[in-house]
C-alpha cells in the first residue's frame, strides 16, 4: 500500500539514523564536545528491523542507514544482514549506506554479502591535514583505504563532499579526478543549518554553483537524466568522464519532489529535516506494540510539510533548530 503525504507527495524511501555516535567530529555536522544520547534511548536491533518492515509494508522500497556513523554500532553487521534479506526477497528494492569511510575495510565483505551494492562515502577534501582538521582527528588514509576494499568487492561508492566556503574550494578539482580516475560518482552538498556547532552558518555557506564554478572552468558540463533515491540533480562533467550530482537545498529547493521520512536514532519519526514537527515511534512501539506504528504513519504523513525553512534559518529570520544532523541522520 503506497503511502502519501497531504501535497499528493508519493513516499517510498526511508532514512535510518541506528547511533547519533561517530569517530569523527565533523565541524559543519556536530560540536567537539558532544553529549550522546543513552543507549536505553536508542532503538533496539529489534525495533529497528520490526519498524523497517512496517515501513516496507506500507510501500517503502529503499532504505538507506545513516548516523553518526553507522558502522561504529556494535550490532550493525546483524542489522545489514536482516534488512539484507529483504533485498533479496524482493520486498526492498535497495538497502544503501552512507558513512564516513573509516571501517569501512573492516564492513566492505559483509556488506557485499548482505546485498548493499552501493553506499555514499563522505568525504571533503583528499589533503591529509585539512582531512584532519574538519573532522577533528581522522585520517584521509584510513578512509581511502576503506573506498578501495569496497570497489574491490564489487560495490559502487558516490563520494559526499559538503561545500565549504574558504575551506575546501581548492579540493574540488582534486577531488573530481579521483573519483574519474576511480570510476566513482562526486555529489557537491550544500551545509544546512542544524545544531549548534560553533560556526558561522552565513560564513560558511557557498551555493553549489559558485563552488563548481573552477571544475567548470576547466571541463564541460551537460544536465543529465540520471537519478538515485535522493534528492540530486547530475551533471556529466566531460571529458573528464565523471558523473557530478548537486543537492542544493538552499540555492535550488527540491522539496516538491520530496518523497522520503527519516526515522532517528531514539525513535522519532520527522517528515522533514529542517522542521520539528514529529512522531515519537518508539514510545507508541514500547507501549502500545509494533501496530501503533500503523497509525502514527498516518499522522506522519499529515503532518509533512511543503517545504523546509533552511533559508529563513540561515538569514536569521526563523531560529535554527537544536537537533544535530547526527541525529536525524544524514
Amino acid at each position: 500500500m503506497a503511502m502519501q503525504d497531504g501535497f499528493g507527495r508519493k513516499i517510498d524511501y526511508l532514512r535510518i539514523s541506528v547511533t547519533d555516535r561517530c569517530n569523527f567530529r565533523c565541524q559543519y555536522c556536530m560540536s567537539e564536545k558532544m553529549t550522546f544520547m543513552p543507549k536505553s534511548e536508542l532503538l533496539t536491533l529489534e525495533e529497528i528491523t520490526l519498524i523497517a518492515e512496517r515501513f516496507i509494508g506500507h510501500g517503502v522500497k529503499k532504505i538507506r542507514l545513516t548516523g553518526g556513523e553507522p558502522l561504529v554500532r556494535r550490532d550493525m553487521s546483524e542489522v545489514i544482514q536482516r534488512l539484507g534479506r529483504k533485498v533479496k526477497s524482493g520486498e526492498l528494492e535497495e538497502l544503501t549506506l552512507t558513512t564516513n569511510g573509516a571501517l569501512l575495510s573492516e564492513y566492505a565483505d559483509h556488506l557485499a554479502k548482505h546485498n548493499v551494492k552501493r553506499i555514499n562515502v563522505s568525504m571533503d577534501t583528499l589533503n591529509p591535514a585539512d582531512f584532519a582538521e574538519i573532522t577533528r582527528g581522522g585520517k584521509v588514509e584510513q578512509v581511502l583505504a576503506g573506498i578501495d576494499a569496497a570497489k574491490q568487492v564489487g560495490i559502487q561508492i558516490k563520494i559526499n563532499m559538503v561545500a565549504l566556503r574558504g575551506f575546501n574550494q581548492d579540493a574540488l578539482l582534486p577531488m573530481a579526478e579521483y573519483c574519474a580516475r576511480n570510476g566513482h560518482d562526486l555529489t557537491i552538498i550544500e551545509t544546512m543549518p542544524l545544531g549548534d556547532v560553533g560556526a558561522d552558518r552565513k560564513l560558511e555557506h557557498i551555493p553549489t554553483e559558485e563552488f563548481i564554478a573552477p571544475l567548470l572552468g576547466q571541463y564541460s558540463s551537460n544536465p543529465i537524466s540520471h537519478r538515485s533515491a535522493g534528492p540530486a540533480r547530475y551533471l556529466a562533467i566531460e571529458p573528464l568522464g565523471l558523473r557530478l550530482g548537486l543537492i542544493t537545498p538552499l540555492s535550488q529547493n527540491f522539496c516538491d519532489n520530496c518523497n522520503r521520512l527519516r526515522l532517528t536514532t531514539d525513535g522519532k519519526i520527522f517528515m522533514c529535516l529542517g522542521h520539528n514537527a514529529h512522531v515519537d515511534l518508539r514510545a507508541a512501539v514500547r507501549n502500545e506494540g509494533i501496530e501503533a506504528v500503523d497509525r502514527l504513519l498516518q499522522k506522519a504523513l499529515k503532518l509533512k510539510p511543503l517545504r523546509h525553512e533552511f533559508n529563513a534559518q540561515l538569514d536569521g529570520s526563523a531560529e535554527i533548530l537544536e537537533r544535530h544532523m547526527n541525529v536525524t541522520g544524514g
